[in-house]
């Protein structure tokens, strides 16, 4: 595989909570930040904004290497290729000082698939352990790291997380959860869609491939790139959203699935995902705080072994600061 021609699809995904000391936040927002100041930490990234799209709870951002969404106290960036996630959160730490209201980071997760090619990755990104170091850094030794393994396949995915702490004063806890499918090895004629080639915009590889009915009543902006790739945001006036992107070249083929919809199964869900894209591998991975209607899933999942042509041979559950993670990992059936 010659190196020119390749592309990392894995992403790194970084997201942060904000909060107040004192638990008000009524007066916080982290939407106050203006525009062009995310824009220029991107810069930092790597990356910049192709698209965008907003409502009353979340505002959503199709980047040049996949997604950033801001919501009231939640960042989150999506970045795959070899962008540079952390070193934008340094200028953010900065911006949400001096413009938001909010004095404390109450959660930080930064998670990714292991690279097809790590060592085309830019220096602290070539190895998971130069990230902790570099994560430590920015919030002083109070992260902590973990590593679930496929126990068939040489998947893996990597979690930083802070470390659990006693929390007073704060704003009562809100639902939250987010589903995400990170998908390898997908059928080539789905892939097709994808391309200028077979597709003349964005829209028609969204409907032709099914996209758009993954998930109803979604506002969808999404982007078709030259000569091949695609992305896409859906939000809902609830606040919640939903990303796909995809790298189609056969060779390293890649798709991702996120969404923070709530369900109190997301068997079905899942498998329409899948059945959607047709890959060999996939990494599911489910976070949900304890109110959570979602919350079930954790234990649907653990004896989740089949998926309809899809078999589970990894699943691991464990507790986090404010959540319950689950980590499972499927695979095809020969055929």
């Amino acid at each position: 595989m010659a190196t020119e021609d390749f592309f990392e699809g894995a992403e790194k995904l970084l997201e942060i909570w904000f909060g107040r000391q004192d638990g008000k936040f009524e007066n916080g927002d982290l939407r106050k930040i203006p525009r062009e100041k995310y824009e220029d930490l991107l810069k930092a990234a790597c990356c910049e904004v192709i698209s965008y799209t907003s409502n009353d709870k979340i505002d959503a951002y199709v980047l040049s290497e996949s997604s950033m969404f801001v919501t009231k106290r939640r960042f989150i960036l999506k970045t795959c290729g070899t962008t540079t996630p952390i070193e934008c959160i340094k200028p953010l730490l900065l911006n949400v000082h001096e413009f938001t209201g909010f004095d404390e980071v109450e959660d930080v997760f930064y998670s990714r698939k292991n690279f097809e090619r790590p060592e085309l990755q830019k220096d602290t990104y070539r190895n998971f352990k130069l990230e902790i170091e570099s994560l430590d850094i920015m919030f002083k030794g109070t992260g902590v790291a973990r590593c679930m393994r496929s126990s068939k396949t040489d998947d893996s995915w990597y979690l930083y997380a802070l470390h659990p702490v006693e929390c007073f004063g704060k704003e009562k806890q809100k639902p939250d959860q987010t589903l995400e499918i990170l998908m390898t090895n997908l059928d080539p004629d789905v892939m097709q869609i994808f391309t200028k080639e077979q597709s003349a915009n964005a829209s028609q590889a969204t409907q032709d491939s099914g996209i758009s009915g993954l998930l109803p009543n979604m506002e969808i902006d999404d982007f078709l790139f030259e000569p091949c790739g695609y992305s896409m945001n859906g939000i809902a006036k609830e606040g919640h959203y939903m990303t796909i992107h995809i790298t189609p070249q056969q060779e390293f083929s890649f798709v991702s699935f996120e969404t923070n919809v709530p369900q109190s199964s997301y068997k079905e869900l899942i498998l329409k995902v899948l059945k959607t894209f047709q890959p060999e591998k996939c990494v599911l991975t489910m976070f949900t705080n304890e109110i959570s209607p979602s919350n079930s899933n954790h234990k649907e999942f653990k004896y989740l072994t089949h998926l309809g042509e899809w078999q589970q041979d990894s699943n691991r559950t464990c507790s986090l600061k404010n959540h319950d993670l689950t980590v499972s990992f499927y695979s095809k059936y020969p055929s």
